[in-house]
């Protein structure tokens, strides 16, 4: 092939690259925070500050949970009677019971840990991504 020829091919590789980035940019979700806004109903009257930002859902909090941890791997998850808690490396889904079903807060974990420390305790790893060490003597070292 001649320079011309690959520089062509080049060009189009590029053009075709960039269609697909801004298709995926303008439609997808990349985040769990992308899933909730595209999959549950904003109810901004149920936000915690400008920090936890609420969506709500007629189905149960374990039903939503599902949902969102089959669509997103969460980093730490932690249940009990008050709600699911699920961390992810720069985000937390926390899904709290409501008469009419669920409300779906999402904050950023700079906020969530102290929030939430008193219920997940250290079932929540701190950090990037990282979950709490374990294992036997000298792991981790």
């Amino acid at each position: 092939m001649t320079y011309r020829r690959w520089i062509v091919v080049g060009v189009a590789t590029a053009v075709i690259g960039a269609i697909v980035a801004a298709f995926a940019i303008f439609s997808g979700n990349f985040s769990p925070r992308g899933y909730v806004k595209d999959n549950y109903q904003r109810a901004a009257s149920r936000d915690i500050g400008r920090n936890a930002v609420a969506y709500t859902s007629r189905q149960p909090p374990s039903q939503v949970a599902k949902d969102i941890t089959k669509a997103w791997k969460p980093a730490d998850q932690y249940v009990d009677g008050s709600g699911v808690y699920l961390r992810y490396d720069d985000d937390s889904v926390v899904i709290l019971p409501i008469a009419t079903g669920s409300v779906i807060l999402l904050e950023d974990m700079d906020t969530a840990h102290p929030r939430y420390h008193s219920t997940v305790g250290n079932h929540w790893g701190w950090g990037r991504g990282s979950t709490v060490r374990g294992g036997g003597p000298g792991s981790g070292k």
